[in-house]
């Protein structure tokens, strides 16, 4: 299953739910099925051509200009965070007796995270956020610092001098307020800082009509995919017209995810190597398997890793009465992720 989205997961709350005559003493939650949060960081770089490029060498002193409008996405990096969304055909229910003081915690969506424990999420890192590189000019955004004689010239050989000319002026106004010795002086630093900036622009802005104009922006996005099975899938494309666009979009080349079981779980076994047979009204967790993940792009592995994976693997149990017991209750908690048992023992040693 593949599932585009503009944000990442969001953090979940939770919740305890405790055993109650309203609830008739029971207690359903969920197991989860695990799920792939893939981040990926792309680089967008615009190229605007100046529209008296081919007069750079003789007014810029080099030809290292841009003559052609293009855009060029490339893949800065991607990452891969497994996360629980709910198995909505492993629901149960946990069967508790009057009196009990037996709790469980779960998340937003009733999935599992922990019996007689506060249960905690784990701290997502702040998302990353699209930047962009460079100075941001209009087109023929030049024409806003030119007079009225270059509007009326019909010589582009005559524009690009009076170009080259306005260009010459506004350093020569940085130079002289840097120095001080500008006519009119700014009254305060807040003031020179503005008008710095002000000429700065207007620098750029007539350099960028010889030279061309290069600007970056980095964009990120987030897809869900949700293994299933070994193979590999187009998790998006991206195009050097659109950027990211959806895998059914051939204007761009896919970027694909491909997932290799390592390793199915397998049920828990005795001394004798049997299987260990399932309590009775057990407390249901996963034994989870494993999956190599790999994200490519062009023949280039960008991210690869093994995973836990609640779906690769099986269902066991664990008996309730440990959690119940008047004298030495339990604790449990389960990874979000996977369902996984995580850690056991007994109460009163938390406390």
């Amino acid at each position: 299953m593949l599932l585009a989205s503009l944000v990442p997961v969001s953090a979940q709350q939770t919740k305890i739910l405790t055993a109650e005559k309203h609830n008739e003493y029971g207690l359903i939650y969920t197991l989860p099925i695990t799920a792939l949060d893939v981040e990926v960081t792309a680089v967008k770089e615009t190229l605007k051509a100046g529209p008296y490029y081919q007069y750079a060498k003789k007014y810029m002193g080099t030809d290292k200009v841009v003559k052609n409008d293009a855009e060029i996405w490339t893949i800065k990096s991607v990452k891969v965070r497994p996360y629980g969304i709910p198995d909505p055909d492993s629901r149960y229910l946990m069967q508790l007796k009057p009196g009990s003081t037996t709790y469980i915690g779960v998340d937003a969506d009733g999935m599992l995270l922990s019996i007689n424990k506060t249960p905690e999420l784990p701290v997502e890192e702040d998302a990353a956020v699209d930047m962009f590189e460079g100075e941001k000019i209009g087109d023929n955004e030049y024409l806003q610092y030119v007079d009225e004689d270059f509007i009326a010239s019909q010589s582009s050989a005559k524009q690009a001098q009076m170009l080259a000319e306005n260009l010459m002026e506004i350093r020569d106004a940085k130079i002289s307020l840097t120095r001080g010795t500008a006519e009119t002086m700014p009254t305060d630093g807040k003031q020179l800082e503005l008008m710095l900036n002000s000429l700065a622009h207007q620098e750029a802005t007539l350099t960028a009509a010889f030279l061309g104009n290069i600007t970056k922006e980095t964009v990120v996005r987030n897809f869900t995919f949700v293994p299933a099975e070994n193979g590999k899938k187009t998790l998006f494309r991206l195009s050097n017209f659109n950027g990211f666009v959806g895998a059914d979009d051939y204007s761009g080349e896919p970027v694909y995810i491909s997932v290799n079981i390592t390793n199915k779980g397998t049920l828990p076994v005795d001394s004798k190597g049997e299987e260990k047979k399932l309590p009775k009204d057990a407390v249901a967790y996963c034994v989870p398997g494993a999956a190599e993940v790999t994200v490519s792009f062009q023949g280039n592995a960008l991210w690869q890793q093994e995973l836990e994976m609640s779906q690769f693997g099986v269902v066991f149990g664990l008996n309730p009465s440990v959690f119940s017991d008047k004298k030495e209750p339990s604790y449990a908690v389960f990874d979000p992720a996977t369902g996984a048992l995580k850690e056991i023992g007994a109460v009163r040693e938390e406390e």
